[in-house]
């Protein structure tokens, strides 16, 4: 599915810096040039961010909130025991960088990790989240002009 480029969240003009980063530290070849699949998703009053980190440490990966860019990087190390026969499993350092909506609070964002899973909870802004307007009354209204 296709990133517009008005959604808070911009994708696609960090895919290319994603492919030169990859390339830089190794290539991005089957086995080197880690590059994390990652979904964004808009709920009621938050941003759910779920990046895919099977074999990765906590403790190997970095978030940080600069101005309006969120950047999670990290490196996932290769298994190195054993006569290797088949190597399919991509290692490497990895940086993946999203746009996020002004006013975010960097004090806010929460991050969870399980099952090779980072679950990043990024609450929107107040300006952002829908603000719901009741209707007062059941009064008749004159009409206007009358």
């Amino acid at each position: 599915m296709p990133v517009l480029t008005r959604d808070p969240f911009l994708l696609e003009p960090f895919r290319m810096f994603d492919q030169v980063f990859g390339r830089m530290l190794g290539g991005m070849n089957r086995t080197t040039g880690f590059v994390p699949g990652l979904d964004v998703r808009e709920l009621e009053d938050e941003y759910l961010v779920l990046v895919d980190l099977p074999g990765v440490k906590s403790e190997d990966v970095n978030i940080e909130l600069t101005d309006q860019l969120l950047t999670i990087s990290g490196v996932r190390v290769p298994f190195e025991s054993g006569d290797a026969k088949q190597l399919e499993r991509p290692y490497g350092a990895f940086m993946r960088t999203l746009t996020v909506p002004q006013g975010i609070d960097p004090d806010s964002i929460t991050a969870d990790y399980a099952d090779g899973v980072l679950w990043l909870h990024v609450p929107k802004p107040e300006h952002s989240k829908p603000k719901k307007i009741a209707i007062s009354g059941g009064t008749t209204r004159k009409q206007i002009g009358k």
